[in-house]
């Protein structure tokens, strides 16, 4: 059985110039995710030029090749990116196995084409994600060579000092990667625990999360408040709005 089209179709046909797997040309024309693509392909869903292709492994060229899918042409979307407030509990996917509660289902109702997570927060952590459909602009923000600053405010189970806080910047092996913050600094404290804020220019899996637990130290809250500059705000949890033409010029002059 056909299963729905994701969203995502029309809008200009651009030059794209690079030659891709047909998932990731799928991907990058904002129609779907590579994933989903996977399956449609199997499916025998998907043509290029006129040729059905059960190969997920053919490669492409966005710009210039004839897709369609279920007869209709698959075309560049607009580009488009989005700030979201992510609550706790959300997994950062569009599809999940396990059938849990997804960054997407703060996008219902929406009228956008196939967006994709710029990086991701696991599913304890909560705050600023970025999203689009500019693949290319979400790489270079990911690649650690563009050093785009990632700021967060962590809740500990305890009362930091100077010592933890020389370590924290220091660095730690944590399961044979170094990882260490930019900066930390205590931003307030009570008498059983404390919230931190600290900065990452390498934001690996779990980063945090990890160096903190290799101290014996457990995370109790853990909020990205900013990206290269941008702050969250006031905007609500689970709420969704467009970056202004000022942010995403901010982002786009980050460090190459």
């Amino acid at each position: 059985m056909n299963r729905p089209l994701p969203r995502g179709r029309g809008g200009p046909r651009h030059t794209a110039g690079a030659v891709v797997s047909l998932p990731r040309a799928l991907s990058k024309l904002g129609f779907c995710s590579r994933t989903q693509a996977e399956a449609l392909i199997a499916e025998g869903r998907v043509k290029v030029d006129g040729r059905t292709v059960r190969d997920a492994t053919v490669r492409v060229d966005p710009g210039r090749a004839r897709i369609t899918v279920d007869g209709r042409p698959v075309v560049a979307e607009r580009k488009v990116y989005l700030m979201l407030n992510k609550p706790r509990g959300l997994v950062t996917t569009r599809d999940d196995p396990q059938e849990r509660a997804t960054v997407y289902d703060c996008l219902e109702g929406l009228t956008l084409p196939f967006v994709a997570p710029v990086g991701r927060l696991d599913k304890a952590s909560e705050g600023l994600l970025l999203m689009t459909n500019d693949t290319r602009w979400a790489q270079r923000l990911l690649d650690p060579a563009s050093d785009v600053e990632k700021t967060y405010h962590v809740q500990i189970d305890r009362m930091p000092d100077e010592v933890l806080l020389a370590r924290l910047t220091a660095g730690l092996t944590v399961d044979g990667e170094h990882l260490s913050a930019r900066f930390a600094a205590v931003l307030r404290a009570g008498q059983r625990n404390a919230w931190l804020a600290m900065v990452l220019n390498d934001g690996r899996n779990r980063h945090i999360r990890r160096m903190l637990g290799a101290l014996g130290i457990e995370v109790l809250r853990l909020v990205r408040v900013a990206i290269g500059g941008i702050a969250l705000g006031d905007l609500p949890k689970g709420a969704v709005r467009h970056l202004t033409p000022a942010e995403k010029a901010q982002l786009d002059r980050a460090p190459r």
